[in-house]
């Protein structure tokens, strides 16, 4: 922390006040890297802000909610509204938002088609449960479904990433007649009493008991022992298999791009070498596709599609909702029907509203194109990010899909020696420019870049530019 201060003293005075330039000749100044100081323009005025200012604020979260609670940046920002990729503060000062509320806004901050459908629903019945019979929660299944390959056909609602998370595991451990999970070193699948379990980052690990899991070997392409050798990673999970269980297990569940992680991509063909090993052990196969689902990977629709697999149940939250309270798990009639042994019900999951604006999320997706949306930005960030990895050394590694993107900051390319004070500096200064990314890695050394999915080249240059600006003042 003492380095971070000393850096952030160093490097952060005398910004040049020049505009936001889209000529890529106009990027460097004089020999030296001019900072973007203006955002594209985008046409959207915020409503003068009337409530509690920051400090008012800061105290009474301090005062009242639990201590658990973390924040980015030295002083909080105090947020008050959203319009597509932007947020505004209470000053009405716009930063460009390439995180997305943790990779949660997906069409954008209040899309008015989105918000249309919330409203219009609200309007008419909240809440009812499914006790009774109701429209939306029908027609946001079946949409959902038609998006899922093979026999991947039946839904149910939930509340958040977690819950679909311990619903997977239970209907896992059900369908098996096993107990054994098999999850990944560096995953992250929920903070309940459970998915800790599934969980493999100690920074979000209580120490409870984590019941009948166990974590095998990231097939990390960067750090991982065997680099992106998919067969050797795949022959660990068989080596646990034999050694550490019964020789049966209930299931495997992973990311294919690991979020909270890093953004750690899988080794290409992991997961079906991996599939095959747990079926025949009697297990069945989860896709957490909470970060990775709804075409952020630009290439496909579910990130398992990546992988060339098809899972047995998969879990999603996140992009789904648009920023609505809600997640899924689809699994196949089969193993659902597991589950009609006893009463399984949720008192929220598929509540009409929430429904409604998940339906709305994925007709807006298919209407505004936002997968090959993803592709084309991504790509052309991905473009810069390279040029910017060739130019400065603390950039390890830049990885991901589409909007999907991670950039690991190293003091030594050789040792790969997590670069953490840096990554806290340039952090502060990319806010300061404007640009609010996220951070991951269980070192806090991964930049995480996943805005909501409207994020233009543009915003995509804006970005590279003050990381590039904020790179050299290191």
């Amino acid at each position: 922390m003492a380095l971070q201060r000393k850096l952030l003293l160093n490097g952060c005075a005398g910004i040049p006040k020049l505009r936001w330039l889209s000529n890529e000749g106009l990027r460097h100044f004089s020999g030296q890297v001019a900072a973007p100081t203006e955002l594209p323009p985008f046409d959207y005025q915020p409503k003068p802000y009337k409530g509690p200012l920051g400090d008012a604020v800061w105290e009474k979260r301090r005062k009242f909610l639990g201590p658990s609670l973390f924040h980015f940046y030295e002083k909080p920002l105090n947020i008050v509204e959203g319009k597509m990729q932007y947020l505004y503060d209470e000053n009405g000062k716009r930063y460009l938002d390439a995180f997305a509320g943790i990779v949660t806004v997906s069409c954008g901050h209040c899309h008015p088609e989105v918000l249309d459908a919330i409203i219009e629903q609200s309007k008419l019945l909240q809440h009812a449960t499914t006790i009774y019979l109701h429209h939306a929660i029908a027609d946001f299944a079946e949409a959902l479904a038609s998006k899922m390959p093979g026999n991947l056909k039946v839904v149910y609602f939930v509340n958040s990433g977690t819950e679909a998370n311990e619903l997977a595991m239970l209907m896992a451990r059900l369908y098996s007649g096993h107990l054994n999970m098999i999850a990944l070193r560096n995953a992250y699948h929920g903070g309940s009493s459970n998915t800790i379990g599934l969980t493999a980052l100690n920074t979000w690990k209580y120490p409870i008991p984590q019941g009948e899991i166990h974590h095998v070997m990231n097939p990390n392409p960067y750090r991982g022992a065997f680099g992106s050798d998919a067969k050797r990673y795949a022959e660990d999970v068989q080596d646990h298999i034999d050694h550490g269980t019964s020789g049966k297990v209930a299931g495997f569940i992973a990311e294919t791009i690991q979020g909270v992680g890093g953004t750690v991509e899988l080794a290409p063909g992991y997961l079906k070498l991996v599939y095959d090993i747990v079926r025949k052990a009697g297990g069945v196969c989860i896709a957490d596709e909470v970060q990775t689902g709804f075409g952020r990977t630009g290439s496909h629709y579910w990130g398992f599609q990546t992988q060339g697999v098809t899972p047995d149940i998969v879990t999603m939250a996140k992009g789904i909702g648009n920023g609505l309270p809600l997640g899924a798990v689809v699994t196949t009639p089969e193993i659902a029907s597991v589950m009609a042994q006893k009463i399984q019900f949720n008192t929220y999951g598929g509540n009409p509203v929430c429904s409604a604006g998940g339906h709305a999320v994925l007709k807006v997706i298919e209407k505004e194109q936002r997968q090959k949306h993803c592709a084309e930005v991504g790509s052309h960030l991905f473009g810069r990010l390279r040029d910017l990895e060739k130019r400065y050394d603390i950039i390890g590694d830049v990885r991901g899909r589409g909007l999907m993107v991670g950039i690991e900051l190293v003091t030594d390319r050789k040792e790969k020696t997590p670069a953490k004070a840096e990554t806290g500096v340039l952090f502060e200064k990319l806010k300061d420019l404007g640009v609010l990314v996220g951070k991951g890695g269980i070192h806090g050394n991964v930049f995480r870049i996943k805005p909501p999915m409207c994020f233009s080249k543009d915003d995509a240059d804006f970005l590279v530019d003050a990381l590039d600006y904020s790179l050299s003042k290191l």
